[in-house]
């Protein structure tokens, strides 16, 4: 198992281009399957997850050709079924949640879809009720072996109808949407997640030759095709990536730019940042963080009570990216509740920053009071293991800022969501070894 030994406390300077976007990655390969054809994907982020997802399509006949560092070529001319339900794929499918995307594809395409009870990050519960009610609506038939967590949806043809989704789930949408392209007749998904990562998958099944509207919105109308084409596709910068960069920039006091941040697809996350008394400058379509001196003062609400940041679907404030604003916010002047109502487990890091010396309060699972400390004392360096993706890079944003020398350890969690984290974070000065 890999270890970061990291050295904190020191300014950092530089420029840094985002990787391309996890979550869309992920949604994007998949549809992939949904044609005989090559597609072509671009900026694909060079990281555990989306590695594990294409082994997996290759070990079920998907030609992949990598054509150069983050570009792929896709062809699902080829698919071996038989592979789909062999112990081997029960194995590889539980590594990574993103392989439950598969499903829809393969049903819509091939009558049959299988998947392991998926992986992923260990944050609460991540139900799976609102694909499988959406498959099931379009006309598969569900099944689950309980012996070991297997799951099938079988379907002669799937028929078009109208769909309420009972969570805006980004994963369960993507699944629905790419079931639905091939499916007969009309297919009308309302409460659908809207993203900027849906809607790039909508761009690209449009470009494939499928007829969707709404784009953009929470209702989607669907008219079925008989087939889709191949197409070239690229994927956005992961904008948890950038809310990273921004972080790690205020709590090491450092002037950082971020190249190519795609400005109209950010949401909130600017006005999160300027809430907590972050200065964010737009330079074309790059961001400059400028050097915070004097620390960063949270601003409260117009009647003078505590600010509060939670998550909530698109456009609402990502919840990936709460785990980063709690670590800023304990540099910060001033207090500032955080409140992630998503999942009931993603705060559980907070009792490592408090070993550091941070002074948070976990009221419950899902909200914490944080006492900013002004720069008046700095985190002290520990010891720590990554529980997920989100609160690993949390962590290493809050040992860069700390004085001394901290370790990370069960670092994988951050390779599955940082491409060549270490590289890049040493090309802008930081003091950060794998071991």
């Amino acid at each position: 198992m890999e270890t970061f030994k990291i050295k904190g406390g020191f300014e950092l300077n530089g420029e840094i281009t985002p990787q391309g976007a996890k979550n869309e990655a992920l949604q994007v390969i998949c549809a992939s399957i949904l044609t005989d054809e090559k597609v072509v994907i671009n900026n694909i982020p060079d990281i555990i997850d989306i590695k594990r997802l294409i082994n997996l399509l290759s070990k079920f006949g998907v030609n992949v050709q990598k054509l150069s560092s983050n570009s792929y070529s896709f062809q699902s001319n080829n698919i071996d079924l038989n592979y789909l339900e062999s112990d081997e794929f029960k194995k590889d499918g539980q590594s990574l949640r993103g392989s439950i995307m598969i499903v829809g594809p393969l049903l819509t395409r091939f009558g049959k879809g299988y998947i392991p009870k998926p992986g992923g990050d260990k944050i609460g519960r991540r139900r799976l009720d609102t694909h499988f009610q959406g498959l099931v609506k379009l006309g598969g038939k569900f099944a689950y072996k309980r012996k070991d967590h297997f799951y099938t949806v079988k379907a002669d043809k799937l028929k078009g109808t109208y769909i309420l989704l009972e969570e805006a789930s980004v994963t369960g949408t993507a699944n629905i949407l790419m079931a639905a392209v091939l499916a007969e007749g009309k297919t009308t998904i309302y409460n659908a997640a809207c993203e900027p990562y849906i809607q790039q998958l909508c761009k690209m099944l449009i470009n494939m030759g499928a007829n969707i509207k709404g784009m953009g919105s929470n209702l989607l109308i669907v008219e079925g095709v008989k087939e889709l084409k191949g197409t070239e596709h690229t994927v956005l910068p992961d904008m948890i990536e950038i809310g990273s960069w921004i972080g790690l920039a205020a709590m090491t006091k450092s002037k950082i730019l971020i190249k190519n941040v795609s400005w109209e697809n950010l949401g909130q996350i600017p006005n999160v940042f300027n809430s907590l008394g972050i200065d964010l400058i737009k330079k074309g379509d790059d961001m400059l963080i400028p050097k915070h001196k004097n620390g960063y003062e949270i601003k409260n609400y117009i009647d003078g009570s505590i600010l509060t940041i939670s998550d909530a679907p698109w456009p609402g404030f990502s919840p990936d990216l709460l785990s980063i604003i709690l670590v800023v916010a304990t540099q910060a002047r001033g207090s500032v509740l955080i409140h992630q109502k998503m999942f009931e487990s993603r705060l559980f890091f907070v009792d490592k920053l408090i070993d550091m010396g941070a002074k948070i309060i976990l009221c419950d699972p899902h909200r914490a009071t944080v006492i900013g400390h002004a720069f008046n004392s700095k985190l002290k360096a520990t010891s720590m293991t990554s529980p997920d993706i989100r609160a690993g890079i949390s962590l290493l944003i809050a040992a860069l800022s700390a004085k001394g020398t901290s370790i990370i350890n069960n670092i994988e969690q951050i390779d599955r969501g940082y491409e060549n984290i270490d590289q890049r974070l040493r090309s802008i000065g930081a003091k950060i070894e794998r071991i």
